[in-house]
């Protein structure tokens, strides 16, 4: 819950205005990538891009530039979530035809998507903690958020399962 209100906070008004950021250095990244390890390599790519410019480099801009490539990886996240449970689904009914007492893919994967959002925000919690309450926390928590939301999403690509 803390991370929410991290994220509440620097997702302002004034932490996105003029801010020099774009999701093409990720895209360019991930559609030269080859295979799964190639692909985390790629998150970070435009934060990194936007923290490198005049606004991008304070801690508020750091925040809205981490903001911004955190929404692009809850996205993809979301998007290859809903394709691995449409996926799970058919297998279910496959597997319910030839062999029944298969377990369910469908509740395996709801139940470790629900398992693992709390463990993203404890983790990031911690890195949090680190900062002792200082400025660099939130901009800590929010890499720590992007960083873990975008190896999920590429987890859960289907071409990478």
């Amino acid at each position: 819950m803390r991370a929410l209100a991290v994220l509440l906070c620097l997702a302002s008004p004034l932490a996105a205005q003029d801010l020099d950021y774009s999701d093409t250095q990720t895209e360019s990244c991930l559609a030269e990538a080859g295979d799964l390890a190639a692909k985390n390599m790629c998150i970070g790519k435009s934060s990194g891009a936007c923290m490198e410019t005049p606004n991008g480099g304070t801690t508020v801009g750091m925040g809205g530039c981490l903001d911004r490539e955190l929404q692009f990886w809850d996205a993809l996240l979301n998007t290859n979530y809903q394709a691995s449970m449409t996926d799970a689904k058919a297998m279910d009914a496959e597997n319910k035809t030839f062999n029944p007492n298969l377990p369910s893919q469908e509740t395996a994967l709801r139940d470790m998507q629900r398992a693992w959002i709390p463990f993203r925000d404890a983790a990031c919690d911690y890195e949090r903690s680190k900062w002792g309450g200082g400025t660099g926390g939130s901009p800590a928590t929010l890499a720590c958020l992007m960083e873990l939301t975008g190896q999920q999403a590429l987890r859960l690509e289907p071409d990478t399962r």
